[in-house]
């Protein structure tokens, strides 16, 4: 493997480890808040949710976008789609499944790009149910990884 590419992994997987400390630590304080209309949240609690949110988006990001990148140039695949690096990571037993993470990944998208006060509390309810399943992705990853 070539050493650069190493480095890389491992700079990447310090990142993710890094994040997903801080999502599990927002994801602890969302899971407080009762599900209401998004008029009814308090400034605190839409902070504590936008705050998960956006952690949610960065933590998908780096396992999609830069380590199954890593991956998939490691071990010498044809560079794919989004859909197929997760298609891969699912065959590689990484993620549990590639259904769920093409969610994450709407959902990511949904995040960058939504406005809307209507679609905000949908947003914030996925956040919440999905969370768990890119905690457990994270540790897979880094479990994964160590093999290199």
């Amino acid at each position: 493997m070539d050493h650069n590419l190493k480095q890389v992994l491992i700079k990447e997987i310090d990142k993710a480890k890094k994040y997903k400390i801080t999502l599990e630590h927002s994801f602890t304080k969302a899971q407080k808040i009762q599900t209401k209309s998004f008029d009814q949240y308090t400034i605190d609690e839409l902070d504590i949710l936008e705050t998960l949110t956006s952690r949610f988006a960065r933590s998908s990001d780096i396992l999609i976008k830069k380590i199954f990148r890593i991956f998939e140039s490691i071990d010498l695949e044809e560079k794919g789609t989004i859909r197929d690096l997760i298609n891969q990571a699912e065959k590689k037993e990484i993620i549990d499944s590639a259904d769920d993470f093409i969610k994450i990944r709407e959902l990511r998208n949904l995040i960058a790009h939504e406005y809307q006060e209507d679609d905000l509390n949908t947003i914030f309810q996925d956040v919440l149910k999905f969370t768990p399943t890119l905690l457990r992705s994270i540790d897979k990853v880094i479990s994964y990884a160590s093999k290199y």
